[in-house]
This record gives C-alpha cells, sequence and structure tokens, in this order.
C-alpha cells in the first residue's frame, strides 16, 4: 500500500537533510519540502506559533515503521510529527515509478 507521510521541521535546510537520507535509505521515493507553513499547537501547556516546513514524504505502508525511526534519529524536535495516510488513489504511472524505487537497491 502506497502511503504519504507528513512531518514538519524547523527549515529548509533540516527538511531537505532528513529527505536526502530518506531517499537514500530507500524509505521514501520522494520527499517534497514546503517551505514556510504557520503551524498552531499546545506544547507543554503553552500555545505556539512556529513557522515551519512541511514534508510530504511518498512511500509504502510496510516501510512506515522504519521510516519513522530514521525521521526520530535525524529530526531537531523532541517529538516529531510523523503521520501516514494511505494513498486509495492516484496516477498509475506515478504509483508504478514509487513501486518501482522503492525495490530498487540503494
Amino acid at each position: 500500500m502506497h502511503l504519504l507521510v507528513f512531518s514538519t521541521v524547523s527549515s529548509q535546510e533540516e527538511g531537505e537533510r532528513i529527505g536526502q537520507e530518506l531517499v537514500r535509505a530507500r524509505l521514501a521515493a520522494c520527499v517534497n519540502v514546503v517551505p514556510r507553513i504557520t503551524s498552531i499547537y499546545e506544547w507543554k501547556g503553552e500555545l505556539c506559533r512556529e513557522t515551519e516546513c512541511l514534508l510530504l514524504i511518498k512511500s509504502h505502508r510496510g516501510r512506515f515503521q522504519d521510516l519513522q525511526e530514521k525521521i526520530r534519529q535525524l529530526h531537531s524536535y523532541e517529538l516529531p510529527e510523523v503521520i501516514g495516510v494511505e494513498i486509495c488513489e492516484g496516477s498509475e504511472r506515478y504509483l508504478a515509478w514509487i513501486d518501482e524505487v522503492m525495490r530498487t537497491p540503494g
């Protein structure tokens, strides 16, 4: 099953570094780094507002646990966001490309 994984990071540089590592490790076929999103959340009893970058990570469900662990290892946050959503529809050729990249040895 194809998966779209969301994670936020503190900067473009951190997002690119994590994205490159995920693709190199074949835990992701592609990582988009979307700059300058505003995140509003509560953390340790305080209301926070931060400018972050959003990672859109294309992967497979079977790789989620390893992908999640790799993000935890590389991430600067104490509790990084790692949320996977199944891709139920998509371009057949694009999904086939994800499959090909994910099975190709690094």
